[in-house]
């Protein structure tokens, strides 16, 4: 409470200022979890959004200063696409917020100009360029979490995901971490806001949610070895869940699971498969990724293929792999994977 009064003391002629530049002007601010937009089309604006890097990152901004003051700053090296300040619940600005220009050559004007302007005296801010980082990592995961669940509870609590893999961290024993991927930054910050703040349970059990780093992806791909012919078996047997009455092989891995598409009323999957990285020894690594119109986020992960097998190329062996992964996500009714994730939250 005395911080909610504070907050609004000094907050009060900015606000008021805000408000009359908002209605003098006819521009018109949304805010939603946790960010006040302008633009993202502006008005006017015709055509496609403006293309990659053309967004400048803007930082050391002080707490009651709005877009009253940085929306007409901002404009003067160039027009804007959109403008996006974080706000805290108190009505505070978080320190920073983005600028997306019309082009790349304003986004560069812009940092030249603008990195260093001193708002206030004694206040320079920090205009540079946006990472646009689309990955985070769940990590401190119990190692009984099964990606089926976890990619239901994501999907109820986030938007915009394109994929998930569930890795045992390098980090901690008896733990697992998960890389999410989003379609984009924006998609990615508003997850990362919702897992931290909108899921205590998750917060008080130890499971984090950071941006994933290059070190840790590094880290992440030095883990994954090349397995052996018995990993391959127990993988094979894990995915489909029953032994086969019918030999292993791609047509009846593709027959199987369309059947079980059918059976979910999705379309027919579509495969990428593409090789990328060969050992001396003829190992070759692929990464695979499943996409099945309907359903509601691509598999991927990444698999060895032996060279010594006969009769089956190795694209086909990955893509056997890649079936076998998606058989094993569709192994349960799309509604018990959604009502499975609540019980797991109360387990954690």
């Amino acid at each position: 409470l005395l911080l909610q009064t504070w907050a609004n003391g000094i907050n009060e002629a900015g606000k008021m200022a805000l408000l009359a530049w908002e209605k003098e002007t006819g521009i018109k601010l949304v805010q939603i979890n946790g960010q006040r937009h302008y633009g993202g089309p502006p008005p006017g604006w015709e055509g496609g959004p403006p293309p990659a890097g053309t967004e400048v990152y803007i930082a050391r901004l002080p707490q009651d200063i709005y877009e009253n003051t940085l929306i007409p700053l901002f404009q003067s090296v160039g027009p804007l696409y959109e403008f996006r300040l974080m706000m805290t619940f108190s009505g505070l600005n978080r320190g920073f917020a983005y600028a997306r220009y019309c082009s790349l050559q304003d986004a560069q004007k812009a940092i030249a100009t603008l990195h260093r302007f001193p708002l206030r005296r004694g206040c320079a801010i920090v205009v540079c360029w946006s990472t646009q980082k689309h990955e985070l990592v769940l990590s401190g995961l119990p190692a009984s979490l099964s990606q089926q669940q976890l990619e239901a509870g994501l999907q109820m609590l986030t938007e915009g995901i394109r994929s998930v893999s569930l890795h045992t961290s390098p980090c901690q024993r008896q733990a697992r971490l998960a890389v999410l991927k989003y379609s984009s930054h924006r998609a990615a910050a508003m997850a990362k806001k919702a897992l931290m703040e909108g899921n205590l349970r998750l917060r008080k059990k130890g499971i984090r949610v950071d941006w994933l780093g290059p070190q840790l992806k590094k880290k992440l791909q030095l883990c994954e070895e090349e397995p052996s012919s018995r990993w391959e078996q127990r993988a094979k047997s894990l995915a489909v869940g029953r032994p086969l009455a019918v030999p292993l092989s791609l047509q009846n891995v593709l027959e199987c699971l369309n059947m079980v598409c059918w059976k979910h009323r999705l379309q027919t999957p579509l495969f990428i498969i593409r090789c990328v990285q060969v050992n001396p020894n003829g190992w070759q690594k692929f990464w695979y990724q499943v996409v099945i119109p309907g359903y509601r986020v691509p598999i991927s992960g990444f698999t060895w293929v032996s060279p010594d097998r006969e009769g089956q190329s190795k694209q086909e062996k990955a893509k056997m792999v890649a079936a076998l992964h998606f058989l094993r996500v569709l192994g349960e009714s799309l509604h018990s994977q959604l009502s499975a994730f609540p019980k797991v939250l109360k387990s954690l």
